[in-house]
């Protein structure tokens, strides 16, 4: 039946079959797969974080939880020696706490928080315009860590293969027990 259907396609052999119908699968795409411009504007692959362990954070500068920044770069750099890179996602999608501009939240970020971790230009994480990296994290890089991003400072945990292996809620904060073990854990693999 299979050699029956490739023939009506116009395929010549069973084996055109299967890549016709394998290639929506080979090209779903992977963490590695998005560019996004940086803070600055600067196109960045995130394939340029291959062989690390990374946290995406989706972060906002007028949040309740905007104190993570320091969390955030402790961790950052206790551990990036070791592989771990921190990449910080503005987003305003939550009570409009991230209202600024890049320069401004770039200026906030260095200033009030130190941070030196890479920071990427402002994104939607929720809703119609959510940017397809937030679409990949909530609904196809790992059904465990799936479902919508309910407020700010999210974190998503990704192993040196790119494989997104955890998830952490906004209270959960980057120096906590837990998050500190998962990064230890997957730092020494």
């Amino acid at each position: 039946m299979l050699l029956r259907f490739s023939r009506v396609l116009g395929l010549t052999s069973l084996a055109g079959l299967i890549v016709l119908w394998a290639a929506p699968l080979l090209a779903a795409p992977r963490l590695y797969d998005f560019t996004l411009p940086s803070i600055d504007g600067n196109s960045t692959p995130l394939s340029t974080y291959k062989g690390k362990v990374i946290l995406l954070v989706n972060v906002a500068s007028r949040c309740g939880f905007t104190p993570q920044y320091s969390a955030l770069e402790s961790l950052y750099e206790k551990y990036k020696d070791q592989g771990l890179v921190i990449l910080g996602f503005p987003a305003n999608n939550f009570g409009a706490q991230e209202p600024g501009t890049n320069a401004e939240i770039k200026t906030f970020c260095s200033t009030k928080y130190n941070v030196t971790f890479p920071m990427f230009a402002k994104v939607s994480v929720k809703g119609g315009d959510t940017t397809p990296l937030y679409q990949f994290l909530t609904q196809k890089a790992n059904p465990a860590v799936a479902g919508e991003i309910k407020w700010n400072f999210t974190k998503f945990l990704v192993d040196r293969n790119g494989q997104v292996v955890a998830r952490f809620e906004p209270a959960v904060t980057p120096d906590s027990a837990e998050v500190v073990a998962e990064v230890q854990k997957l730092l020494r693999q």
